[in-house]
C-alpha cells in the first residue's frame, strides 16, 4: 500500500529577538530551520524602540538562506507559507507603500500628551470610573503620539499596520492582514474580531481614519500569493499561497493544543504570558480583552508579564560572561548552561524574592511599576539572582493563573508550557512546583510557528477542521508533576510574601517616579 507524500509547509515566525523559518509537515514534525537575530532596537529617548523596517525583512531572508542550506527537502516540495509575528509593532506606509519611519516596536514606552477628544463618552467613562484606563490606551497609542510629534508624516501615513501586515505586503504585495494578529492600540473590536464601527470609543479615541487600515482575514484563509520578487529573496517558488494564521501567541496556544479552560497555556517568551482559550468572550480584567484566537470562533483570555523571558537575556547580558564564554566553546546557546544555576540553589533561592516588572503596565501593575528583588543576604551569589528571577516570573503568571479561573468559573487542571523556557527540564519542574500543577511540555519548543502551520494545514484543506489537524500535528512530550513539599514552600512564599510585595511597594515606586521621571 502506498503512503501519502507528507505535506510541507514554510512558518515565519517573527519574535522579538529573531525571525525563525520553519518547515513543518503534516504530522507535526519539524524538517529544518533558519534562525537569525534581529539587530538590536535603538532609543532616541529614554524609553523609545525603533528598527528601520527594512531590517524585518533582511533578517528573513537571511533566515532562510540558513534554512535551505540545511533543509533535507527541496522547496519547490512547500505547499504554502504561513506567517506569525510578535504583537504590536506598528508601521507608517505612504501612498506608495513605501516606511515613512522606522517602525514602532512593542516595548517602546513613549506617550502622547495632546489626546483625541471622545464626545459622549468622556462623562460616560467619568461615570463608571475607568477614565483612566482609557486615557491610558489613548497616551500609550503609537498613532496618537506620531499624530502629535510628527504630524507631517502622520498625514502622509495612508496605510498604518502591524508588522504581520507590513511583511504580508512584502510577500505578495497586497495590503491585508489576518484578523488574529491584531494586538495593540488599534481600533479594534475584540469581541466581533474586527475593525471598530466609527462610533466606537476606540475609533474616537484614536487618531486613525479608517482608510488607514487593512482589510484582514480569518485564520486558514489566503492572504495572496508570493510574488515572484519575494519567492526570489526567499528562495520559494513563486505563486505559493500565503495562508493566515495569527499573533505569536495565539499560535503558541493552538501549538499547545490548548482549547479549554481547563488547560493552562504558558509562554515563556520575550513576554511571558498566562492564557486560556474559550468558545465565549472572557475577558481576563474588566476593560483588558480577550484576544483572538487562532482557531476562527474562539478567544484567548491572557495575562502578560512585559520583559518576561527577556529577563533571562538581561541576565545573561549583565551577570553571564562565563556562561558566554563557556557557551562559545562548546558551541551552544549560553542559556542552556544556566540549569546549573538553577540546580545550585535549593528551592526559595534561600529567602531571595524577585518581582518582575521590568516595564510598567497598564493597571496591575500599573505605570508606576519597577522591579524589585528582597530579602539578599552574604549568602547569596549570582545563581540565587538567576534562580529568584525564574521564581519571580513564576509567581507573577501564578497570580494570572487565579485572575483567569476567577473569570473563566473554571479551575486550571494543567499547564502545557511554551517558549524558549520550555527547553529547560529545572524550569519546568519549577513550574510544577509553584503552580501545584502537571506542567506537559509539547513535543517541540517552536509551538507558534507549530500553531501557524496548523491553520496553513487547514486552509490548504488538508485537514477538514482545527480538531482534526491538532489531533495529527500537536503532540505531548515530557510532563513534570509537583513535589508536594517543594510546592507546599513555594505556596507560602507566594501567599505570604510575593502577593504583598507589589501592594507594599507601590507608593515608593510613585515616589520614584515622581522624582525622576522614570518610569515615563
Amino acid at each position: 500500500m502506498q503512503t501519502a507524500a507528507p505535506t510541507y509547509v514554510l512558518s515565519i515566525d517573527f519574535g522579538t529577538q529573531s525571525v525563525r523559518a520553519i518547515i513543518i509537515d503534516d504530522s507535526g514534525t519539524i524538517i529544518a530551520k533558519g534562525q537569525q537575530r534581529l539587530p538590536a532596537y535603538y532609543s532616541a529617548e529614554p524609553g523609545y524602540a525603533e528598527l528601520p523596517a527594512e531590517a524585518y525583512w533582511q533578517a528573513l531572508t537571511q533566515a532562510c538562506t540558513s534554512l535551505w542550506q540545511q533543509s533535507p527537502i527541496a522547496a519547490d516540495a512547500i505547499s504554502a507559507v504561513t506567517l506569525t509575528t510578535q504583537r504590536g509593532t506598528v508601521f507608517c506606509l505612504d501612498k506608495h507603500k513605501k516606511p515613512l519611519r522606522p517602525a514602532i516596536i512593542w516595548l517602546d514606552q513613549r506617550e502622547a500628551t495632546v489626546l483625541p477628544g471622545l464626545g459622549s463618552w468622556r462623562h460616560l467613562f467619568r461615570v463608571v470610573g475607568v477614565t483612566a484606563i482609557v486615557e491610558r490606551f489613548q497616551r500609550r497609542a503609537p498613532s496618537n503620539w506620531l499624530a502629535e510629534y510628527e504630524p507631517q508624516r502622520w498625514r502622509d501615513t495612508a496605510h498604518y499596520m502591524l508588522l504581520s501586515g507590513y511583511l504580508t505586503l512584502q510577500l505578495t504585495g497586497e495590503l491585508v492582514d489576518c484578523s488574529a494578529a491584531q494586538v495593540g492600540y488599534l481600533p479594534f473590536d475584540f469581541q466581533q474580531q474586527r475593525w471598530a464601527s466609527k462610533v466606537s470609543w476606540k475609533s474616537q479615541a484614536l487618531s486613525l481614519t479608517p482608510t488607514q487600515l487593512l482589510p484582514l482575514k480569518p485564520p486558514g484563509a489566503e492572504l495572496g500569493k508570493i510574488t515572484a520578487q519575494a519567492a526570489l529573496a526567499l528562495g520559494l517558488p513563486a505563486g505559493l499561497p500565503l495562508i493566515a494564521a495569527g499573533s505569536d501567541k495565539a499560535c503558541e496556544v493552538l501549538g499547545c493544543g490548548g482549547l479549554t479552560p481547563q488547560t493552562g497555556c504558558i509562554s515563556y517568551g520575550t513576554t511571558a504570558t498566562i492564557s486560556t482559550a474559550n468558545r465565549r468572550y472572557i475577558e481576563p480584567s474588566p476593560w483588558l480583552p480577550a484576544y483572538p484566537a487562532a482557531q476562527p470562533g474562539f478567544y484567548n483570555s491572557e495575562v502578560m508579564i512585559y520583559r518576561g523571558f527577556w529577563l533571562v537575556t538581561w541576565f545573561k547580558e549583565q551577570f553571564g560572561l562565563q556562561e558566554q564564554q563557556e557557551a562559545a566553546l562548546l558551541g551552544i546557546a549560553p542559556e542552556q548552561l544556566f540549569d546549573e544555576l538553577l540546580k545550585a540553589v535549593p528551592p526559595g533561592s534561600m529567602g531571595l524574592m524577585l518581582q518582575p516588572y521590568w516595564s510598567p503596565g497598564i493597571r496591575q501593575p500599573g505605570p508606576e511599576a519597577k522591579g524589585a528583588m528582597i530579602g539578599f543576604g552574604d549568602v547569596h551569589q549570582r545563581a540565587h539572582v538567576y534562580r529568584a528571577l525564574i521564581e519571580g516570573l513564576a509567581y507573577a503568571l501564578q497570580e494570572g493563573r487565579q485572575r483567569l479561573e476567577r473569570r473563566n468559573g473554571v479551575k486550571m487542571q494543567c499547564l502545557r508550557v511554551s517558549g524558549g523556557g520550555s527547553q529547560s527540564a529545572q524550569i519546568l519542574q519549577l513550574t510544577a512546583n509553584v503552580f501545584n500543577l502537571p506542567v506537559e511540555r509539547p513535543h517541540t519548543s517552536e509551538t507558534s510557528a507549530l500553531g501557524a502551520a496548523i491553520s496553513a494545514m487547514v486552509g490548504l484543506g488538508r485537514f477538514a477542521n482545527y480538531a482534526e489537524a491538532l489531533a495529527a500535528m500537536s503532540h505531548l512530550g515530557e510532563r513534570f508533576l509537583p513535589e508536594p513539599a517543594v510546592a507546599a514552600q513555594y505556596q507560602r512564599l507566594y501567599r505570604e510574601v510575593y502577593l504583598k510585595m507589589y501592594r507594599q511597594l507601590k507608593p515608593l515606586y510613585q515616589k520614584i517616579r515622581e522624582i525622576t521621571g522614570y518610569p515615563r
